[in-house]
């Protein structure tokens, strides 16, 4: 289905016919349109469109608090600088602000026209106050009384200097009173706080689920906190700050220290956007505005329950699971051995797992085995988001317990898990790790484990190279790959890279691998330009890459090249693309898809034609600014033929895409993938999915062998 709301991503703005970009900004709000058209989509299971819903809300939490907070900063210092787009801040924060009220009205009538409905219709109700039974009523009043009254407290306001400092992104309830006279309302603001449960289940039909959300009930029994005074209103809203903080690494002689400080002020930042329940009144809406400092530009008024990732909690109702996906639970992968030592198995030859289609498992038991391997020497790793409760994080510390040589490279800069790396540097250190910080002035964001072993033939080091996080939790939902081996070259370039990155050392020159920020970005731009030689010289060439964003502005300019030169460029991006395709005497030889299913893109994969010697890499980076020129990120090649014909499949797999892919066109708008008459819409995950499961079919009826990548024949016949 396509959605009325998959605009030009510069309808908002005016834009100059000479500009060679898309906005960033404009871009990323229609890589969550996409988002929200799953949630559109009538095809899909209520549930997995409310919880679709549900990430749409969560990404623009994050997208305020961030991008922005940003332009509001350089709002206020009056700067007049213009994007790549031509925008200036002033006009970047117009074309936002009324591309997310269309997407807000959007979200608000999908729940409340379509989901909502279906849902009651089927016993899964949300109730309001005017809907509650006599039985609901009193299980209100009883929860009520006993385990919130107790707990929340009214906090009395006059203007801006006595306003609380409200937690970001919680739950607030602003109550007006009657004063002394009509134009002398008194105000009070009950905060939730974090962590407080919105959803109170109440007494509902047998098989059937009701509920009321937390603010909805303590409209009914407000009254208890005000005894004597008269309720006029109660009405729910939420803030949200700007949380792109700047750490001083040049004068922060403890880098530890110095985060904690950011975080404290994150937690003060200035208000960015004020949400609040349409019902309210204009006294009451104006007193808001005035004590959070916001204008009417960034106030949000909604027709429904605020914070609408609160219906990723309904998605985890038990029950109605005809209104769920069929699981897809990630299996063992027939590549390795479960009853053999993975070294053993990494030994034999490098392995290529891509999650979650594959299970994460041996990438945690590559560690845990390696912490309780006498022979095992040395781990050093990367650590940029990890668990809650990390098995890889136990497993280093318990290795560090058993005498081995455990390094961490932990950065203490990944936004919004800050909090927890702290946690888990200190407690690395209490165990003996040597925890390091990554180098000042950059994000060590590059995936890569590193164990030193003893064998009888000498010292063997073996690798795991990923490009996603060591989080197995979020490698049950992020599409990943993982790469092991225990390759000589690769093994010397690892050890270069930490030695790197913990010490002094100078960065050398790497035999095969290629690193951020020196290296990787004229690595890419050698490998563009050597395709364009080819071209020009009458050879065939191709590009083809999957990545999470494009916005490089040399990048981008070197494809336009490439695509001058008449080199075909098939681009897989899942969010942010700032290149403009198919414009004549431009980009007419790119295409542009994108990708929005049940799993999050996640992998980076990079495929040059290279004169038929064919070139294909994993890697960690995206191309934007940030990855090739303020991160620490890595390029690996994979030459191993069966992980490299693996690694092919799987990128012509997803550029075959009908069902859930969307192109890019030159204007902007995102329109699906044509899907050819007489065929059913091809499912890039879901043909990934249904491949491992006949490869592990297949193994057990089989003894265990190395299993070489199976190429349908619909991929084998998609031109290259």
């Amino acid at each position: 289905m396509n959605s009325k709301a998959s605009q030009p991503a510069q309808s908002a703005v005016s834009q100059s016919a000479e500009s060679r970009f898309f906005n960033r900004e404009l871009s990323w709000l229609e890589f969550n349109q996409r988002v929200l058209d799953e949630a559109l989509d009538a095809t899909s299971p209520l549930l997995e469109r409310l919880k679709f819903l549900a990430i749409t809300a969560s990404n623009l939490d994050e997208f305020f608090m961030v991008r922005v907070g940003s332009l509001q900063m350089l709002r206020r210092q009056q700067n007049t600088s213009r994007d790549p787009a031509g925008l200036t801040a002033i006009e970047q924060l117009e074309a936002i602000s009324q591309r997310t009220h269309q997407m807000v009205r959007e979200q608000y009538r999908c729940l409340l026209k379509e989901i909502e409905p279906a849902l009651q219709a089927d016993q899964l109700r949300r109730v309001t106050k005017d809907e509650l039974s006599d039985r609901q009523h009193t299980v209100i009043r009883q929860v009520f009384e006993q385990k919130i009254y107790p707990i929340l407290t009214p906090i009395r306001v006059t203007g801006h200097d006595d306003f609380p400092q409200l937690v970001n992104q919680t739950m607030n309830l602003c109550v007006r009173l009657k004063g002394e006279s009509d134009d002398s309302p008194k105000f009070a603001v009950i905060p939730f706080g974090r962590g407080r449960e919105r959803i109170v289940t109440l007494p509902h039909e047998a098989g059937g689920y009701s509920y009321i959300l937390l603010e909805n009930l303590l409209e009914i029994c407000i009254g208890s906190f005000f005894a004597g005074e008269m309720v006029l209103e109660c009405v729910p809203f939420r803030m949200t700050r700007n949380a792109d903080m700047e750490l001083r690494e040049d004068g922060a002689s403890d880098l530890l220290k110095e985060m904690v400080e950011a975080l404290d002020a994150r937690r003060e930042g200035d208000c960015v956007r004020l949400e609040v329940a349409s019902t309210v009144s204009t006294e009451t809406l104006s007193f808001l505005m005035q004590v959070t400092e916001v204008s009417e530009q960034d106030v949000y008024l909604l027709d429904g329950p605020l914070d609408l990732t609160v219906m990723m909690r309904v998605f985890e109702i038990q029950g109605f699971d005809q209104h769920r996906d069929k699981p897809w639970p990630s299996r063992n992968s027939p590549r390795i051995d479960a009853t053999q030592s993975i070294f053993q198995e990494i030994a034999k030859g490098d392995i290529l797992l891509y999650h979650p289609y594959e299970s994460f498992d041996p990438v945690v038991r590559f560690i845990e085995e390696a912490a309780v391997d006498p022979d095992v020497l040395a781990i050093k790793q990367t650590l940029y988001r990890t668990s809650r409760n990390s098995p890889i994080v136990s497993a280093l510390k318990r290795a560090a317990q058993n005498g081995k040589y455990v390094t961490a490279v932990l950065e203490l800069k990944a936004r919004f898990d800050e909090a927890r790396n702290i946690e888990w540097a200190r407690d690395l250190e209490r165990s003996e790790v040597q925890v390091i910080y990554g180098v000042k002035g950059l994000k060590t964001h590059a995936k890569v484990c590193l164990v030193v072993r003893r064998e009888p033939h000498g010292i063997q080091r073996y690798m795991h190279f990923g490009t996603g996080n060591y989080n197995e939790m979020t490698s049950r939902l992020y599409v990943d790959a993982s790469l092991f081996t225990c390759d000589e070259d690769l093994g010397s370039d690892a050890t270069a890279l930490f030695h790197a990155v913990t010490g002094y050392s100078q960065p050398q020159r790497f035999r095969r691998l290629e690193a951020a920020p020196l290296g990787l970005r004229e690595k890419l731009l050698e490998l563009i330009d050597a395709e364009i030689d080819r071209k020009k010289h009458g050879q065939k060439a191709m590009i083809h890459a999957k990545l999470n964003a494009l916005v490089d502005e040399k990048m981008i300019e070197a494809l336009y090249r490439a695509s001058q030169a008449g080199v075909k460029i098939r681009l897989n991006v899942r969010g942010v693309c700032c290149l403009k395709p198919g414009i004549e005497g431009l980009s007419e030889n790119i295409v542009v898809t994108s990708i929005v299913d049940r799993f999050l893109e996640h992998s980076r994969i990079l495929y040059f034609h290279h004169g038929g010697d064919e070139l294909v890499f994993i890697s960690s980076a995206d191309w934007m600014p940030r990855n090739l020129d303020r991160r620490i990120e890595l390029l690996v090649p994979v030459n191993a033929p069966a992980a490299k014909s693996r690694l092919l499949s799987i990128l012509k797999t997803h550029f075959m895409d009908t069902a859930k892919a969307r192109k890019l066109m030159p204007d902007g708008r995102y329109v699906r993938s044509a899907v050819p008459a007489g065929t059913e819409p091809f499912r890039s995950q879901a043909q990934l999915y249904a491949r491992i499961s006949e490869e592990v079919q297949e193994a057990e009826q089989m003894r265990p062998t190395m299993l070489e990548p199976h190429l349908p024949s619909d991929v084998e016949k998609l031109s290259r």
